[in-house]
C-alpha cells in the first residue's frame, strides 16, 4: 500500500518504513507496519550508508511479497505466533540482497476487518465446551441500616 523513507544524518543510514494490508485464511484483514534500517557493507570506507530510492522501492516490494505470502498461508493464531520470534523480519532481511539491512521488524499490526462471529466455529476450536450452566449460590442476607442511624468510622 505505501512506504516512506527518511535519510537520517545523525546515524548516517536510511530508515525505511512500509505498511501493507494482508488477508489471512480465516478472513481477517490486517495492516502490517514494517521498519528497517540500512547497514554498512563489508569493507565499506564511506561513512554513510544511504540507499537509493530505486533500491528502497525494491526492498519495499520484497517486504510486501513476504508479508502477503506469510499471511495468506495461515490463520490468525499461527500468524501471531510468527511475531514473537521475529520470524518474518528475519526472513525479509535474508531475502533482500539489494542493500544490507539491519533491525528489520514488524513494528505494529492492526486488525482492520474481522470476520463475522461464528459461535459454532468457536466451539469447535475451544473443544472443552459443556452444557453445564453452573450451580446456584446462596447469597448472604443483606444487612440494612436503619434510616437515621449513624455509622461509626474506625481509624479516622
Amino acid at each position: 500500500m505505501g512506504y516512506k523513507f527518511k535519510t537520517d544524518f545523525i546515524k548516517w543510514q536510511t530508515l525505511i518504513e512500509a505498511h501493507y494490508d494482508v488477508k489471512t485464511i480465516d478472513n481477517f484483514t490486517l495492516r502490517m507496519f514494517c521498519i528497517a534500517f540500512t547497514n554498512r557493507r563489508l569493507n565499506q570506507v564511506k561513512r554513510t550508508s544511504y540507499a537509493q530510492s530505486s533500491q528502497i522501492l525494491q526492498i519495499c516490494r520484497k517486504m510486501r511479497e513476504i508479508m502477503v505470502n506469510h499471511a495468506s498461508s495461515c490463520d490468525l493464531k499461527d500468524f501471531v505466533a510468527k511475531f514473537i520470534p521475529e520470524f518474518i523480519g528475519k526472513e525479509i532481511e535474508k531475502a533482500t540482497g539489494i542493500y544490507p539491512l539491519q533491525n528489520l521488524y514488524i513494528r505494529k499490526v492492526k486488525i482492520l476487518k474481522a470476520p463475522k462471529f461464528d459461535l459454532g466455529k468457536l466451539m469447535e476450536v475451544d473443544g472443552d465446551y459443556s452444557e453445564d450452566v453452573g450451580v446456584k449460590l446462596d447469597r448472604p442476607a443483606e444487612e440494612t441500616v436503619a434510616e437515621g442511624e449513624a455509622t461509626e468510622v474506625v481509624g479516622a
